[in-house]
């Protein structure tokens, strides 16, 4: 059995991760989802992975999972803890050096993601039971800009083998536009899943299958 390290997005908590939690730990895994320091104007990405990396603790067989921003965060918590696999869902895919701030205009994101939505319910959540998206909402701490012009500490992306999902009616990252980062900045084709932008809500049992399914891949490469 393994340890899924869970990391929310921006704004986020790890309660984004519970219904995902339950799936894991009814099959006999273990989990981590710990709350980042999102409103704390003194933390940065550093400050992030270390937060994760205490949570972990001494668990091993671990499993790294980021979530759209926590695409930041995840491949720094490679350097911290000994990490089998690495996934990331509905990611920001940074490159090294890149500061989180440069990676709309970086990947050119505007050039290709034209539709905008000011409701945080039609970006985020149009798929996900009502009742979950204002918990989401009610949760959601505001998210710090103050270190967001900071370059990430990765220096390069961690050995470790890493999986992309995409989920196909993503409106915040849509699939076209994950499958070309992917490819550019690590080689990959990422995964399709249904759902828009917040699967471990809107389809938390796909969302572990998959996860699961990647452990095992891993367990047989090995």
């Amino acid at each position: 059995m393994a340890t899924f390290v869970l990391i929310h997005g921006a704004g986020d908590v790890g309660w984004y991760w519970h219904l995902v939690e339950a799936q894991l730990r009814a099959r006999g895994h273990d989990t981590v989802a710990p709350d980042l320091p999102c409103a704390d104007d003194s933390a940065g990405l550093t400050e992030y992975a270390d937060t994760v990396a205490a949570a972990i603790g001494d668990r091993t067989e671990v499993v790294v999972v980021g979530q759209s921003f926590g695409g930041f965060t995840a491949p720094l918590v490679c350097d911290r803890v000994a990490v089998s696999l690495l996934v990331l869902v509905a990611p920001m895919i940074p490159a090294p050096g890149e500061a989180p701030a440069d990676y709309w205009a970086n990947t050119g994101y505007s050039d290709e993601v034209r539709e905008s939505y000011d409701d945080p319910i039609a970006l985020f959540y149009q798929d996900v039971p009502p009742e979950l998206a204002a918990e989401a909402l009610r949760r959601a701490p505001e998210e710090s800009e103050a270190r967001m012009s900071e370059p990430t500490p990765m220096k390069a992306w961690p050995a470790v083998p890493t999986r992309v999902v995409s989920c196909r009616d993503d409106r915040l990252f849509p699939i076209g536009f994950v499958r070309r980062v992917a490819q550019e900045r690590l080689g990959v084709t990422p995964d399709e899943i249904g759902g828009g932008h917040t699967p471990a809500l809107s389809r938390p049992r796909e969302l572990a299958d998959r996860l699961e399914s990647y452990l095992t891949e891993t367990a047989v490469g090995r």
